[in-house]
């Protein structure tokens, strides 16, 4: 039996599908597990044992190829699609609610094909749900509720994340570079995350200038070595926050990839973070969290399964959510929602954690 997991999506979305594949390789345990991504995400695939190839690239990744050479961009759609039509998948579950995926998969021969019938773009799946939207549960539990299709029952829900423990080891030595010593409460601050949203990003974080005291609480009181972590593109949030405190953080901004990203999260006792990619990896890898949510529902993406190790600050307007069916309308608010978080809300609930 060979399986083909199509998502193209980020971070949260792709360690959501990993309680199906789970269950996939329970019950098929000699199945061949192929999984197609966008290739900003193939780390945290990497190291899973329940997966047997992953392939890269999707619509946008291409896209970026294509701008820079028309012919490139052909040669890798081409490599891409042949590679993953000679392994001669079984079955896909197609997770990208875009017809073009689930007719790809069709045209190379795939016989059976599971996913979501969202505005009619399932028309070439064999199977499907009929869906308007994420609405009264959470991701994970749509995902698995496809698994019904191969009479497959699961009660373990929970998200896979395998750290090698080389990366483990370089984490560590980073952060001895930084003077951080055995022992000491470590906690991190993502202040971007979100990445999934491209410019509209802004719409989930919660104030820079809140961050700020929040890092300076953390670090005066609890006398904790906070990291501020993120990518380059977040680099404006990570400075107003470091030029707003009194006493400085370690800024790993920039300094760190997807690949060592989940290996620093580890390392830490308590990861502070917008809704977004890197809280998801911190409930996959067992870390505290506490997650600040504004537009999102918590309730179709929040941490799952919910725990006590896993704190939601919220400000429940009555415009929030407003995310709904996979649309967000202009915020006329200014964000009110996460603007209405208090700073000291958020350090109780950070203190309770520990407790």
């Amino acid at each position: 039996m060979k399986i083909l997991i199509i998502n193209p999506f980020g971070i949260g979305d792709v360690l959501f599908t990993t309680p199906v594949i789970k269950a996939l390789k329970t019950h098929y345990p000699e199945s061949f597990i192929g999984y197609w991504s966008n290739s900003r995400v193939e780390p945290v695939l990497r190291n899973n044992p329940d997966i047997n190839k992953i392939y890269t690239g999707n619509r946008g990744d291409l896209k970026k190829i294509y701008r820079e050479s028309f012919f490139k961009g052909l040669r890798q759609t081409f490599e891409l699609l042949w590679s993953i039509r000679k392994e001669r998948f079984d079955i896909c579950l197609d997770f990208s609610m875009d017809h073009r995926y689930s007719l790809f998969a069709k045209l190379i021969g795939i016989k059976r094909r599971i996913g979501f019938n969202y505005k009619g773009r399932g028309r070439f799946l064999t199977d499907r749900i009929e869906l308007s939207g994420y609405q009264d549960k959470h991701v994970i539990e749509y995902y698995i509720d496809l698994l019904k299709f191969l009479d497959i029952n699961t009660e373990d829900k929970r998200m896979r994340l395998e750290v090698l423990s080389s990366s483990l080891l370089k984490a560590e030595n980073m952060l001895a570079s930084y003077g951080v010593e055995e022992n000491e409460i470590v906690i991190g601050i993502v202040p971007g995350a979100g990445g999934s949203w491209g410019k509209n990003a802004i719409y989930k974080h919660w104030p820079a200038s809140k961050f700020a005291q929040l890092a300076d609480l953390l670090i005066s009181k609890l006398k904790a070595k906070v990291l501020i972590l993120g990518d380059e593109s977040e680099r404006n949030i990570a400075d107003i926050i470091i030029c707003s405190m009194v006493n400085k953080p370690i800024d790993l901004v920039g300094k760190t990839d997807l690949g060592l990203l989940p290996a620093l999260i580890k390392s830490c006792s308590l990861l502070i973070t917008n809704d977004g990619g890197p809280m998801h990896i911190a409930v996959a890898l067992g870390v505290k969290s506490a997650s600040i949510f504004g537009p999102v529902s918590e309730i179709n993406y929040g941490p799952y399964p919910p725990c006590a190790h896993n704190a939601v600050l919220k400000v429940d307007l009555p415009c929030r959510p407003c995310y709904r069916n996979f649309r967000s309308p202009v915020c006329e608010q200014d964000r009110q929602c996460l603007r209405s978080v208090e700073v000291d809300k958020v350090f109780e609930a950070c203190r309770k954690l520990f407790n």
